[in-house]
Protein backbone atom coordinates (compact mmCIF):
# COMPACT_ATOMS: atom_id res chain seq x y z
CA UNK A 1 0.00 0.00 0.00
CA UNK A 2 1.10 3.53 -0.78
CA UNK A 3 0.92 6.02 1.90
CA UNK A 4 1.13 9.24 1.64
CA UNK A 5 3.60 12.14 2.16
CA UNK A 6 1.81 15.98 2.71
CA UNK A 7 3.50 18.20 0.52
CA UNK A 8 5.15 20.81 3.15
CA UNK A 9 3.38 24.75 2.14
CA UNK A 10 5.50 27.12 0.87
CA UNK A 11 6.60 28.98 4.12
CA UNK A 12 9.14 32.28 4.39
CA UNK A 13 11.69 29.94 4.91
CA UNK A 14 10.82 27.09 2.79
CA UNK A 15 9.15 28.98 -0.40
CA UNK A 16 12.20 27.64 -2.34
CA UNK A 17 12.27 24.54 -1.40
CA UNK A 18 11.22 22.01 -3.88
CA UNK A 19 8.18 19.76 -3.93
CA UNK A 20 8.87 16.25 -3.57
CA UNK A 21 6.78 14.04 -5.42
CA UNK A 22 6.10 10.38 -3.92
CA UNK A 23 3.08 8.70 -5.04
CA UNK A 24 0.04 9.86 -6.85
CA UNK A 25 -1.32 11.71 -3.96
CA UNK A 26 1.27 14.20 -3.68
CA UNK A 27 0.51 15.31 -7.52
CA UNK A 28 -2.82 16.28 -6.61
CA UNK A 29 -1.35 18.64 -3.76
CA UNK A 30 1.00 19.66 -5.95
CA UNK A 31 -1.88 21.24 -8.46
CA UNK A 32 -4.08 22.12 -5.67
CA UNK A 33 -0.81 24.31 -3.93
CA UNK A 34 0.03 25.70 -7.41
CA UNK A 35 -2.99 27.65 -7.19
CA UNK A 36 -3.44 28.80 -3.84
CA UNK A 37 0.51 29.82 -3.92
CA UNK A 38 1.40 32.68 -2.26
CA UNK A 39 3.57 33.87 -5.29
CA UNK A 40 1.10 35.90 -7.12
CA UNK A 41 2.79 35.36 -10.52
CA UNK A 42 2.74 31.25 -9.74
CA UNK A 43 -0.78 31.65 -8.82
CA UNK A 44 -1.33 33.51 -12.30
CA UNK A 45 0.30 30.92 -14.18
CA UNK A 46 -1.38 28.14 -12.30
CA UNK A 47 -5.39 30.13 -13.31
CA UNK A 48 -4.00 30.81 -16.99
CA UNK A 49 -3.22 27.17 -17.60
CA UNK A 50 -6.10 25.63 -16.09
CA UNK A 51 -8.43 28.35 -17.97
CA UNK A 52 -6.11 26.81 -21.50
CA UNK A 53 -6.98 23.53 -20.54
CA UNK A 54 -10.61 23.86 -19.85
CA UNK A 55 -11.38 26.13 -23.12
CA UNK A 56 -9.39 23.89 -25.26
CA UNK A 57 -10.31 20.38 -23.31
CA UNK A 58 -14.39 21.75 -23.79
CA UNK A 59 -13.91 22.97 -27.24
CA UNK A 60 -15.46 19.28 -28.53
CA UNK A 61 -18.53 20.35 -26.43
CA UNK A 62 -18.70 23.41 -28.10
CA UNK A 63 -18.78 21.90 -31.49
CA UNK A 64 -20.97 18.88 -30.48
CA UNK A 65 -23.08 22.35 -29.11
CA UNK A 66 -22.58 24.27 -32.42
CA UNK A 67 -23.51 20.88 -34.56
CA UNK A 68 -26.76 20.11 -32.35
CA UNK A 69 -27.95 23.51 -32.80
CA UNK A 70 -27.32 23.49 -36.88
CA UNK A 71 -28.83 20.17 -37.47
CA UNK A 72 -32.38 21.44 -35.56
CA UNK A 73 -32.26 24.53 -37.65
CA UNK A 74 -32.08 22.16 -40.34
CA UNK A 75 -35.08 19.68 -39.36
CA UNK A 76 -37.19 22.33 -40.96
CA UNK A 77 -35.53 22.26 -44.04
CA UNK A 78 -35.08 18.58 -43.76
CA UNK A 79 -38.41 17.51 -44.08
CA UNK A 80 -39.01 19.01 -47.70
CA UNK A 81 -35.30 18.38 -49.06
CA UNK A 82 -35.41 14.44 -48.35
CA UNK A 83 -39.30 14.33 -48.27
CA UNK A 84 -39.40 12.81 -44.32
CA UNK A 85 -41.80 12.79 -41.92
CA UNK A 86 -41.63 13.84 -38.26
CA UNK A 87 -40.61 10.07 -37.22
CA UNK A 88 -38.09 10.00 -39.95
CA UNK A 89 -36.57 13.30 -38.64
CA UNK A 90 -36.58 11.59 -35.33
CA UNK A 91 -34.76 8.62 -36.71
CA UNK A 92 -32.32 10.41 -38.29
CA UNK A 93 -31.34 12.49 -35.14
CA UNK A 94 -31.64 9.60 -33.22
CA UNK A 95 -28.80 7.83 -35.69
CA UNK A 96 -26.22 10.51 -34.27
CA UNK A 97 -27.56 9.89 -30.79
CA UNK A 98 -27.12 5.62 -30.76
CA UNK A 99 -23.31 5.86 -32.24
CA UNK A 100 -22.26 8.31 -29.22
CA UNK A 101 -23.56 6.16 -27.18
CA UNK A 102 -20.95 3.32 -28.31
CA UNK A 103 -18.47 5.93 -28.96
CA UNK A 104 -19.14 7.44 -25.28
CA UNK A 105 -18.52 3.54 -23.48
CA UNK A 106 -15.69 2.71 -25.78
CA UNK A 107 -14.03 5.83 -25.14
CA UNK A 108 -14.70 6.02 -21.41
CA UNK A 109 -12.70 2.88 -20.68
CA UNK A 110 -9.91 4.02 -23.21
CA UNK A 111 -9.43 7.11 -22.10
CA UNK A 112 -8.60 5.11 -18.65
CA UNK A 113 -6.62 2.60 -20.44
CA UNK A 114 -4.52 4.76 -23.18
CA UNK A 115 -4.33 7.82 -21.70
CA UNK A 116 -5.87 11.26 -22.41
CA UNK A 117 -3.81 12.60 -24.63
CA UNK A 118 -3.91 9.87 -26.85
CA UNK A 119 -7.49 9.98 -27.31
CA UNK A 120 -8.15 13.75 -27.76
CA UNK A 121 -6.83 14.12 -31.28
CA UNK A 122 -9.35 11.25 -33.06
CA UNK A 123 -12.23 12.56 -31.77
CA UNK A 124 -11.60 15.44 -33.77
CA UNK A 125 -10.80 14.48 -36.77
CA UNK A 126 -13.88 12.02 -36.81
CA UNK A 127 -15.92 15.92 -36.31
CA UNK A 128 -14.23 17.44 -38.85
CA UNK A 129 -14.74 14.64 -41.29
CA UNK A 130 -18.41 14.04 -40.20
CA UNK A 131 -19.39 18.17 -40.45
CA UNK A 132 -18.25 18.31 -44.26
CA UNK A 133 -19.64 15.22 -45.28
CA UNK A 134 -22.91 15.74 -44.35
CA UNK A 135 -22.95 19.01 -45.29
CA UNK A 136 -22.05 17.40 -48.96
CA UNK A 137 -24.67 14.78 -48.06
CA UNK A 138 -26.41 14.05 -51.69
CA UNK A 139 -29.00 11.74 -50.09
CA UNK A 140 -30.61 10.67 -46.75
CA UNK A 141 -28.42 7.25 -46.16
CA UNK A 142 -24.44 9.22 -46.82
CA UNK A 143 -26.42 11.84 -44.21
CA UNK A 144 -27.38 9.27 -41.16
CA UNK A 145 -23.73 7.77 -41.87
CA UNK A 146 -21.94 11.04 -41.51
CA UNK A 147 -24.16 11.51 -38.56
CA UNK A 148 -23.20 8.05 -37.09
CA UNK A 149 -19.73 9.14 -37.89
CA UNK A 150 -20.15 12.58 -35.90
CA UNK A 151 -21.84 10.56 -32.63
CA UNK A 152 -18.87 8.38 -32.35
CA UNK A 153 -16.51 11.55 -32.43
CA UNK A 154 -19.15 13.57 -29.57
CA UNK A 155 -19.28 10.01 -28.00
CA UNK A 156 -15.35 9.61 -27.91
CA UNK A 157 -14.56 13.48 -27.32
CA UNK A 158 -16.84 13.90 -23.72
CA UNK A 159 -14.79 11.64 -21.56
CA UNK A 160 -11.61 12.79 -22.26
CA UNK A 161 -12.82 16.82 -22.14
CA UNK A 162 -14.23 16.23 -18.56
CA UNK A 163 -11.16 14.21 -17.11
CA UNK A 164 -8.94 16.57 -18.55
CA UNK A 165 -10.47 19.70 -17.14
CA UNK A 166 -11.32 17.67 -13.60
CA UNK A 167 -7.65 16.85 -13.35
CA UNK A 168 -6.21 19.90 -14.05
CA UNK A 169 -8.26 22.29 -11.77
CA UNK A 170 -7.66 22.09 -8.10
CA UNK A 171 -10.25 21.00 -5.54
CA UNK A 172 -11.52 24.65 -4.20
CA UNK A 173 -12.82 25.17 -8.60
CA UNK A 174 -13.22 22.24 -9.88
CA UNK A 175 -17.16 22.25 -9.84
CA UNK A 176 -16.63 25.38 -11.86
CA UNK A 177 -14.53 24.45 -14.05
CA UNK A 178 -16.59 21.16 -14.98
CA UNK A 179 -19.85 22.83 -14.94
CA UNK A 180 -18.59 25.49 -17.34
CA UNK A 181 -18.58 22.94 -20.10
CA UNK A 182 -22.77 24.04 -20.02
CA UNK A 183 -21.95 27.21 -20.66
CA UNK A 184 -19.82 26.46 -23.30
CA UNK A 185 -22.50 24.22 -24.73
CA UNK A 186 -25.46 27.63 -24.95
CA UNK A 187 -22.53 29.69 -26.01
CA UNK A 188 -22.17 27.46 -29.25
CA UNK A 189 -25.84 27.24 -29.43
CA UNK A 190 -26.42 30.89 -30.17
CA UNK A 191 -23.25 30.77 -32.54
CA UNK A 192 -25.23 27.97 -34.45
CA UNK A 193 -28.18 30.19 -34.72
CA UNK A 194 -26.02 32.99 -35.22
CA UNK A 195 -23.98 31.44 -38.51
CA UNK A 196 -27.90 30.79 -39.37
CA UNK A 197 -29.08 33.84 -39.23
CA UNK A 198 -25.54 35.32 -41.45
CA UNK A 199 -26.61 32.52 -44.15
CA UNK A 200 -30.79 33.32 -44.01
CA UNK A 201 -29.94 37.22 -44.51
CA UNK A 202 -27.23 35.83 -47.58
CA UNK A 203 -29.87 34.23 -48.94
CA UNK A 204 -28.81 30.71 -48.73
CA UNK A 205 -32.62 29.58 -48.89
CA UNK A 206 -33.32 25.76 -49.05
CA UNK A 207 -29.21 25.20 -48.20
CA UNK A 208 -29.02 27.24 -45.18
CA UNK A 209 -28.46 23.84 -43.20
CA UNK A 210 -26.09 22.46 -45.42
CA UNK A 211 -24.23 25.66 -44.90
CA UNK A 212 -24.58 25.89 -40.99
CA UNK A 213 -23.40 21.94 -40.91
CA UNK A 214 -20.69 22.18 -42.99
CA UNK A 215 -19.36 25.61 -40.85
CA UNK A 216 -19.16 22.89 -37.92
CA UNK A 217 -15.99 21.85 -39.98
CA UNK A 218 -14.32 25.49 -39.43
CA UNK A 219 -13.76 25.34 -34.95
CA UNK A 220 -13.02 21.54 -35.20
CA UNK A 221 -10.07 22.21 -36.89
CA UNK A 222 -9.08 24.78 -34.95
CA UNK A 223 -8.91 23.04 -32.14
CA UNK A 224 -7.54 20.23 -33.46
CA UNK A 225 -4.19 22.76 -34.30
CA UNK A 226 -4.62 23.62 -30.20
CA UNK A 227 -4.80 20.38 -29.01
CA UNK A 228 -1.50 19.25 -30.78
CA UNK A 229 0.04 22.22 -29.98
CA UNK A 230 -0.72 22.75 -26.07
CA UNK A 231 -2.25 19.43 -24.66
CA UNK A 232 -0.33 17.43 -22.41
CA UNK A 233 -1.02 14.41 -20.55
CA UNK A 234 -2.76 14.60 -17.32
CA UNK A 235 -0.10 14.73 -14.44
CA UNK A 236 -2.57 12.74 -12.37
CA UNK A 237 -3.19 9.79 -15.18
CA UNK A 238 1.03 9.56 -15.84
CA UNK A 239 1.15 9.26 -12.06
CA UNK A 240 -1.28 6.69 -11.66
CA UNK A 241 0.70 4.27 -14.34
CA UNK A 242 3.78 4.81 -12.21
CA UNK A 243 5.59 7.31 -14.24
CA UNK A 244 5.86 9.93 -11.39
CA UNK A 245 8.93 11.48 -13.35
CA UNK A 246 6.27 12.55 -16.65
CA UNK A 247 4.11 13.62 -13.38
CA UNK A 248 6.58 16.34 -12.48
CA UNK A 249 7.34 17.22 -16.43
CA UNK A 250 4.06 18.03 -16.95
CA UNK A 251 3.68 20.21 -13.81
CA UNK A 252 7.21 22.08 -14.40
CA UNK A 253 5.72 22.76 -17.39
CA UNK A 254 1.88 23.30 -17.11
CA UNK A 255 2.68 25.27 -13.21
CA UNK A 256 5.79 26.64 -12.86
CA UNK A 257 5.92 24.33 -9.79
CA UNK A 258 10.09 23.49 -8.52
CA UNK A 259 9.45 19.48 -8.52
CA UNK A 260 11.64 16.47 -7.84
CA UNK A 261 11.04 13.23 -7.96
CA UNK A 262 11.90 10.82 -4.82
CA UNK A 263 14.01 7.75 -6.94
CA UNK A 264 13.31 5.28 -4.32
CA UNK A 265 9.59 6.38 -4.47
CA UNK A 266 9.64 6.47 -8.56
CA UNK A 267 11.11 2.98 -8.73
CA UNK A 268 8.94 1.51 -6.11
CA UNK A 269 5.57 2.98 -8.07
CA UNK A 270 6.60 1.90 -11.34
CA UNK A 271 7.61 -1.68 -10.06
CA UNK A 272 3.97 -2.06 -8.21
CA UNK A 273 1.56 -0.56 -11.42
CA UNK A 274 1.90 -3.63 -13.47
CA UNK A 275 -1.39 -3.13 -15.66
CA UNK A 276 -4.70 -1.22 -16.12
CA UNK A 277 -7.22 -3.07 -15.02
CA UNK A 278 -9.48 -4.42 -17.99
CA UNK A 279 -13.53 -3.68 -19.07
CA UNK A 280 -14.37 -6.07 -16.21
CA UNK A 281 -12.89 -5.09 -13.82
CA UNK A 282 -12.81 -1.34 -14.42
CA UNK A 283 -16.97 -2.27 -14.82
CA UNK A 284 -16.21 -4.15 -10.99
CA UNK A 285 -15.22 -0.89 -9.66
CA UNK A 286 -17.46 1.23 -10.95
CA UNK A 287 -20.75 -0.79 -9.56
CA UNK A 288 -18.73 -1.41 -6.73
CA UNK A 289 -20.48 -1.21 -3.06
CA UNK A 290 -18.71 1.84 -2.49
CA UNK A 291 -19.70 3.70 -6.03
CA UNK A 292 -22.47 1.91 -7.32
CA UNK A 293 -24.88 4.64 -6.00
CA UNK A 294 -23.47 7.49 -7.51
CA UNK A 295 -23.20 5.54 -10.73
CA UNK A 296 -26.89 5.27 -10.64
CA UNK A 297 -27.37 8.57 -9.65
CA UNK A 298 -25.39 10.25 -12.22
CA UNK A 299 -27.05 7.23 -15.00
CA UNK A 300 -30.71 8.35 -14.04
CA UNK A 301 -29.86 11.97 -14.23
CA UNK A 302 -28.07 11.74 -17.35
CA UNK A 303 -30.95 9.79 -19.06
CA UNK A 304 -34.11 11.35 -17.65
CA UNK A 305 -32.83 15.34 -18.51
CA UNK A 306 -31.34 13.99 -22.10
CA UNK A 307 -35.22 12.64 -22.83
CA UNK A 308 -36.37 16.07 -22.10
CA UNK A 309 -33.94 18.24 -23.59
CA UNK A 310 -33.08 17.03 -26.74
CA UNK A 311 -37.27 16.63 -26.71
CA UNK A 312 -37.33 20.15 -26.33
CA UNK A 313 -34.54 21.64 -27.45
CA UNK A 314 -34.17 19.89 -30.53
CA UNK A 315 -37.17 21.39 -31.61
CA UNK A 316 -36.78 24.77 -30.15
CA UNK A 317 -37.11 26.15 -34.03
CA UNK A 318 -40.39 24.51 -34.20
CA UNK A 319 -41.44 25.20 -31.14
CA UNK A 320 -40.01 29.23 -31.98
CA UNK A 321 -42.79 28.96 -34.94
CA UNK A 322 -45.38 28.02 -33.28
CA UNK A 323 -44.80 30.72 -30.09
CA UNK A 324 -43.28 33.52 -32.55
CA UNK A 325 -44.76 33.25 -35.64
CA UNK A 326 -44.41 30.89 -38.68
CA UNK A 327 -40.90 31.90 -40.44
CA UNK A 328 -37.68 30.80 -40.27
CA UNK A 329 -35.58 33.90 -39.07
CA UNK A 330 -38.53 34.00 -36.05
CA UNK A 331 -37.47 30.46 -35.59
CA UNK A 332 -33.72 31.21 -35.44
CA UNK A 333 -34.51 34.26 -33.29
CA UNK A 334 -36.16 32.35 -30.62
CA UNK A 335 -34.04 29.37 -30.46
CA UNK A 336 -31.06 32.38 -29.93
CA UNK A 337 -33.27 33.58 -27.40
CA UNK A 338 -34.02 30.78 -25.47
CA UNK A 339 -30.45 29.57 -25.32
CA UNK A 340 -29.30 33.31 -24.24
CA UNK A 341 -31.64 32.39 -21.40
CA UNK A 342 -30.20 29.00 -21.01
CA UNK A 343 -26.69 30.62 -21.11
CA UNK A 344 -27.39 32.47 -18.15
CA UNK A 345 -28.58 29.92 -16.30
CA UNK A 346 -25.25 28.15 -17.15
CA UNK A 347 -22.95 30.61 -15.99
CA UNK A 348 -24.75 30.86 -12.96
CA UNK A 349 -24.39 27.28 -12.01
CA UNK A 350 -21.20 26.93 -12.61
CA UNK A 351 -19.92 30.47 -10.69
CA UNK A 352 -21.57 29.21 -7.25
CA UNK A 353 -21.95 25.56 -7.98
CA UNK A 354 -18.45 25.02 -5.10
CA UNK A 355 -20.27 27.25 -2.91
CA UNK A 356 -23.44 25.57 -2.92
CA UNK A 357 -22.93 22.11 -3.96
CA UNK A 358 -24.16 20.23 -7.62
CA UNK A 359 -27.15 18.18 -5.06
CA UNK A 360 -29.19 21.51 -4.35
CA UNK A 361 -28.72 22.77 -7.78
CA UNK A 362 -29.87 19.61 -9.34
CA UNK A 363 -32.90 19.24 -6.67
CA UNK A 364 -34.03 23.08 -7.44
CA UNK A 365 -33.59 22.42 -11.04
CA UNK A 366 -35.52 19.48 -11.58
CA UNK A 367 -38.45 21.19 -9.22
CA UNK A 368 -38.50 24.25 -11.82
CA UNK A 369 -38.17 21.93 -15.22
CA UNK A 370 -41.11 19.69 -13.83
CA UNK A 371 -43.12 23.19 -13.54
CA UNK A 372 -42.01 25.38 -16.75
CA UNK A 373 -43.00 21.62 -18.71
CA UNK A 374 -46.31 21.45 -17.18
CA UNK A 375 -46.92 25.46 -17.65
CA UNK A 376 -45.79 24.95 -21.20
CA UNK A 377 -48.59 22.30 -22.07
CA UNK A 378 -51.04 24.40 -20.09
CA UNK A 379 -50.08 27.67 -21.76
CA UNK A 380 -50.15 26.02 -25.05
CA UNK A 381 -53.60 24.58 -24.38
CA UNK A 382 -54.78 28.05 -23.28
CA UNK A 383 -53.19 29.52 -26.29
CA UNK A 384 -51.49 32.11 -24.21
CA UNK A 385 -48.23 32.73 -25.91
CA UNK A 386 -46.68 35.07 -23.25
CA UNK A 387 -47.53 32.12 -21.07
CA UNK A 388 -45.79 29.39 -23.03
CA UNK A 389 -42.96 31.73 -23.81
CA UNK A 390 -42.42 32.39 -20.20
CA UNK A 391 -42.31 28.63 -19.26
CA UNK A 392 -39.61 27.59 -21.79
CA UNK A 393 -37.42 30.38 -20.67
CA UNK A 394 -38.36 28.72 -16.96
CA UNK A 395 -37.63 25.70 -18.01
CA UNK A 396 -34.05 26.70 -19.81
CA UNK A 397 -33.53 28.05 -16.28
CA UNK A 398 -34.16 25.28 -13.99
CA UNK A 399 -32.32 22.96 -17.27
CA UNK A 400 -29.19 24.48 -16.92
CA UNK A 401 -28.87 25.23 -13.03
CA UNK A 402 -30.23 21.62 -12.08
CA UNK A 403 -29.65 18.34 -14.12
CA UNK A 404 -28.41 19.35 -17.47
CA UNK A 405 -24.79 20.27 -16.06
CA UNK A 406 -25.04 18.00 -12.63
CA UNK A 407 -25.36 15.11 -14.52
CA UNK A 408 -22.15 15.40 -16.02
CA UNK A 409 -20.70 16.84 -12.70
CA UNK A 410 -21.69 13.76 -10.95
CA UNK A 411 -20.04 11.66 -13.41
CA UNK A 412 -16.81 13.42 -13.41
CA UNK A 413 -16.51 14.18 -9.89
CA UNK A 414 -17.59 11.58 -7.88
CA UNK A 415 -14.94 8.85 -8.99
CA UNK A 416 -10.55 8.75 -9.08
CA UNK A 417 -8.73 9.19 -11.60
CA UNK A 418 -8.27 4.82 -12.21
CA UNK A 419 -11.92 4.94 -13.49
CA UNK A 420 -12.93 8.91 -14.28
CA UNK A 421 -12.65 7.63 -17.98
CA UNK A 422 -15.04 5.26 -17.55
CA UNK A 423 -17.23 6.79 -15.08
CA UNK A 424 -17.68 9.79 -17.79
CA UNK A 425 -18.76 7.50 -20.31
CA UNK A 426 -20.66 5.64 -18.80
CA UNK A 427 -22.94 8.88 -17.69
CA UNK A 428 -22.43 9.97 -21.32
CA UNK A 429 -23.77 6.62 -22.74
CA UNK A 430 -26.87 6.93 -20.12
CA UNK A 431 -27.17 10.84 -21.49
CA UNK A 432 -27.61 8.94 -25.02
CA UNK A 433 -29.48 6.07 -24.31
CA UNK A 434 -31.67 9.62 -23.09
CA UNK A 435 -31.40 11.29 -26.06
CA UNK A 436 -32.54 8.34 -28.65
CA UNK A 437 -35.26 8.24 -26.64
CA UNK A 438 -36.11 12.12 -26.76
CA UNK A 439 -35.58 12.36 -30.34
CA UNK A 440 -37.63 9.11 -31.04
CA UNK A 441 -40.41 9.01 -28.47
CA UNK A 442 -40.90 13.76 -29.14
CA UNK A 443 -42.41 13.53 -32.64
CA UNK A 444 -44.44 10.30 -32.05
CA UNK A 445 -45.83 11.85 -29.09
CA UNK A 446 -46.87 14.74 -30.66
CA UNK A 447 -48.61 13.26 -33.26
CA UNK A 448 -50.65 11.00 -30.86
CA UNK A 449 -51.39 13.26 -27.96
CA UNK A 450 -50.51 16.59 -29.31
CA UNK A 451 -48.57 19.40 -28.35
CA UNK A 452 -49.98 20.05 -24.81
CA UNK A 453 -50.23 16.84 -23.33
CA UNK A 454 -46.57 15.69 -24.82
CA UNK A 455 -45.03 18.22 -22.59
CA UNK A 456 -47.17 17.46 -19.62
CA UNK A 457 -45.59 13.67 -20.09
CA UNK A 458 -42.31 14.90 -20.29
CA UNK A 459 -42.87 16.58 -16.90
CA UNK A 460 -42.13 13.16 -15.43
CA UNK A 461 -38.66 13.34 -16.51
CA UNK A 462 -37.47 16.11 -14.57
CA UNK A 463 -39.38 14.72 -11.66
CA UNK A 464 -37.90 11.05 -11.68
CA UNK A 465 -34.87 13.25 -11.20
CA UNK A 466 -36.16 15.05 -8.09
CA UNK A 467 -37.23 11.50 -6.42
CA UNK A 468 -33.67 10.17 -7.70
CA UNK A 469 -31.60 12.87 -5.96
CA UNK A 470 -33.81 12.69 -2.98
CA UNK A 471 -33.17 9.54 -2.04
CA UNK A 472 -29.26 8.89 -3.00
CA UNK A 473 -27.73 11.86 -0.47
CA UNK A 474 -24.89 12.21 -2.65
CA UNK A 475 -22.94 15.29 -2.69
CA UNK A 476 -19.06 14.89 -4.06
CA UNK A 477 -17.83 18.94 -3.86
CA UNK A 478 -15.57 19.49 -0.89
CA UNK A 479 -14.66 15.59 -0.49
CA UNK A 480 -11.35 14.40 -1.76
CA UNK A 481 -12.02 11.80 -3.58
CA UNK A 482 -8.50 10.38 -4.88
CA UNK A 483 -7.65 10.62 -0.74
CA UNK A 484 -10.82 8.10 -0.60
CA UNK A 485 -9.23 5.92 -3.37
CA UNK A 486 -5.97 6.13 -1.64
CA UNK A 487 -7.07 5.34 2.19
CA UNK A 488 -8.96 1.84 1.38
CA UNK A 489 -6.25 1.14 -0.92
CA UNK A 490 -5.51 -2.68 -1.69
CA UNK A 491 -4.04 -4.67 -3.37
CA UNK A 492 -6.12 -7.51 -5.69
CA UNK A 493 -6.17 -9.67 -8.57
CA UNK A 494 -8.49 -7.63 -11.06
CA UNK A 495 -6.78 -8.91 -14.36
CA UNK A 496 -4.08 -11.28 -14.83
CA UNK A 497 -1.55 -9.25 -12.48
CA UNK A 498 -1.55 -8.42 -8.74
CA UNK A 499 -2.00 -4.68 -8.84
CA UNK A 500 -3.20 -2.41 -6.36
CA UNK A 501 -6.03 -0.70 -7.67
CA UNK A 502 -9.03 -1.77 -5.40
CA UNK A 503 -10.15 -0.57 -2.04
CA UNK A 504 -11.46 -2.85 0.64
CA UNK A 505 -15.10 -1.99 0.02
CA UNK A 506 -14.97 -3.13 -3.14
CA UNK A 507 -15.03 -6.96 -1.86
CA UNK A 508 -17.15 -6.40 0.57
Amino acid sequence: MRTSSPITPPTVASRRAPLVIRNADDVVRAVDEANAAGDPSQRRRAAYQTLLVTIIALGGVFVDAYDFSSMSIGTIQLRHVFHLSGTQVGEVSAAMAASALLGALIGGYFVDKLGRRRMFSLDLWLLVLAAIGASLAPNLATLVGFRILMGIGVGLDFPVALCFVAEFSDKARRGRFVNSSYANWYLAAILGYGAGWVGYELGAGPSLWRYAVGFGAVPAAILLVLRYRYMLESPLWAAHQGDLNEAARILRRTRSLDVEVDPVAAKTVAATVHARPGAKATAKILFSRRYRKRAILAAVMGCAQSVEYYAVVFYLPVISQLIFGHSLLKALLGGAIFSAVGLLGASVQAWICDRTGIRPLALIGSLLATTALIGIGVGHAEKSVLLEAFMVGLFMVGHTIGPGPQCMAYGTLSFPTIIRGSAVGWTQGMLRVGSVTGFLIFPILQAALGFSATFTTLAVCPFVILVATLLIRWEPIGVDIEKEWTDQQIEVNLTDSAIPLAPVALLS
